[in-house]
């Protein structure tokens, strides 16, 4: 019984997101399995288990490293892991300028195109029941193309 709980604890709640705790990335170990308690009507059981896991919960401010996976006019998306953030062209160097040939941006000595490695800094987030938005900046210092 023990393996079959262990077993659907993984396959439920690793790969899914909380706005509670953040990204569920792996389950590392059970602390607790409550006895059953069978629900009346439908002969099912139902357990309480407590568990140790490694999560991923951005927070405004933090500096991150993503990989590009779209650019347009508006600006462009980049993923830091399971986290999705969307840099506008507002929140870039005011030297930057899109070109639709590649499409990326350009800036003097910078290019933002897709699948190349960025910095950037999570500026807002909006936590949801089963996802995180979040928008972030290449404005400051240290920020950008990754070499």
């Amino acid at each position: 019984m023990k393996e079959f709980l262990l077993r659907n604890l993984h396959g439920d709640v690793e790969g899914t997101c909380s706005g509670r705790v953040g990204f569920i990335i792996c389950v590392l170990n059970v602390t607790n399995i409550s006895p059953g308690k069978v629900l009346s009507g439908s002969g099912l059981a139902e357990f309480v288990v407590q568990y140790q896991a490694i999560v991923f919960k951005p927070y405004k401010g933090e500096v991150v490293d993503a990989i590009v996976t779209s650019v347009n006019q508006i600006g462009f998306f980049a993923d830091v892991g399971p986290l999705q953030v969307f840099v506008a062209q507002k929140l870039m160097p005011n030297d930057f300028k899109f070109d639709s040939n590649g499409p990326c941006y350009r800036g003097d000595d910078q290019m933002i195109e897709k699948n190349g490695q960025v910095r950037l800094k999570i500026v807002g987030l909006k936590y949801q029941a089963t996802q995180i938005n979040a928008v972030g900046t290449i404005k400051e210092d240290y920020l950008g193309q990754i070499q």
